[in-house]
């Protein structure tokens, strides 16, 4: 059977006669069939459909490897993309179009529980993912579904300027402030649970696992600056999280979460979760920005206040919110709009870094100056 050549695609995409025959074999002896963790999602296509959720064609009941029969290269076809975490897919919402993350959860714990109850609540300070949609497992009734707005990592891409650093430390400060004055702990606070809302910086989309390339799998997909397109990030993953009724303790025990350098997590003796979370929150920052950029060093109060050793010592996140207010507007606005400054970087790095900065910076701002 000749190989067909479809049109209107990029050059590159496409194979050698005797590598595409190379890759249509490894198709046929299945190196390309869904994994173990994909079945369960293949076998729940039909009944997210039902309820008004796509996902890719890659788990419909009658998938077949779109790139069978061509000269195109597996891993610019979309549908040889596989999903990263087993209890997490990306789908989309047939209503309206958007993308969203459908995660299995279990009925036991506070996660459910949390997600809802943060979603309730709402509010401009409230920094967490909200819960879309809950419905019951059609292959687990010990289990749900929980519908989510899906999120990007709120590093990739990475941050630029210390602006964009300061928004982040603001608005994760006040997501953390807004937990606890709502005796919610959140106990795994860690860059893998913090996500953005990445629709600014990427007008046209992505592709939700392969996140450098356009939906399409095919061409780049380039984000615009956070500096002109501001984010808002999110608290993600409740697994872990607390919520304590009214007039309740907040102390805990488990060595549990990501983070197993806050100093007083213990199995056995009590804990005040609230102050595992601010400690939590200052080692991110501290490793995320305070270690790597040497003008963001306004942090360094804060940050040694949220890693006090002693629990007691460390202030609550409203008194945070306020601290971190008074800092920032200490920092000149000039300084604010630079880039940020890698500790590691030599004089000749730096002097190409600021002359690429100060280029980019003229651009941005005749940009908004035509609108």
């Amino acid at each position: 059977m000749p190989i067909s050549r479809p049109k209107n695609l990029p050059d590159y995409v496409f194979l050698p006669p005797e590598v595409a025959k190379r890759h249509a074999e490894n198709t046929r002896n299945g190196l390309y069939n869904l994994l173990p963790s994909e079945v369960s999602w293949k076998n729940r296509y039909d009944f997210l459909k039902a309820r008004g959720y796509l996902l890719r064609p890659r788990y419909h009941p009658e998938w077949k490897p779109s790139w069978t029969g061509t000269n195109i290269a597996p891993e610019f076809c979309e549908d040889s993309i596989k999903i990263r975490h087993f209890h997490v897919i990306d789908a989309e919402r047939i209503s309206d179009g958007k993308q969203v993350a459908i995660k299995t959860v279990s009925n036991d714990g506070d996660e459910l529980r949390v997600s809802q109850l943060v979603t309730a609540i709402g509010g401009a300070e409230n920094h967490c993912v909200s819960a879309l949609e809950v419905f019951p497992d059609p292959l687990n009734d010990k289990r749900s579904l929980l519908t989510m707005p899906y999120m990007r990592p709120y590093n990739n891409p990475g941050l630029q300027t210390v602006g964009e650093v300061v928004a982040f430390v603001s608005q994760m400060l006040k997501g953390l402030a807004f937990l606890h004055r709502n005796r919610i702990a959140h106990r795994d606070i860690a860059p893998p649970n913090i996500m953005m809302d990445a629709r600014p910086l990427y007008p046209d989309g992505h592709h939700p696992v392969r996140m450098h390339c356009a939906p399409d799998a095919i061409h780049d997909a380039i984000p615009l600056s956070r500096a002109d397109h501001p984010v808002k990030y999110y608290y993600v993953d409740f697994g872990l999280s607390t919520h304590f009724f009214q007039g309740a303790s907040s102390l805990v025990t488990g060595r549990i979460g990501r983070d197993m350098e806050i100093p007083e997590l213990s199995d056995t003796i009590p804990y005040d979760a609230y102050k595992a979370d601010i400690y939590a929150l200052g080692n991110l920052l501290d490793k995320e920005f305070l270690q790597l950029f040497c003008n963001v060093d306004f942090l360094r109060p804060l940050i040694d206040c949220m890693k006090q050793r002693t629990p007691d010592l460390r202030p609550p996140a409203e008194e945070l919110v306020k601290m971190f207010q008074q800092v920032r507007a200490l920092v000149p606005d000039n300084d604010i709009r630079w880039r940020l400054v890698q500790r590691s970087e030599q004089p000749y790095e730096k002097f190409l870094n600021d002359t690429v900065a100060v280029a980019r910076g003229g651009i941005s701002n005749l940009k908004r100056m035509v609108g």
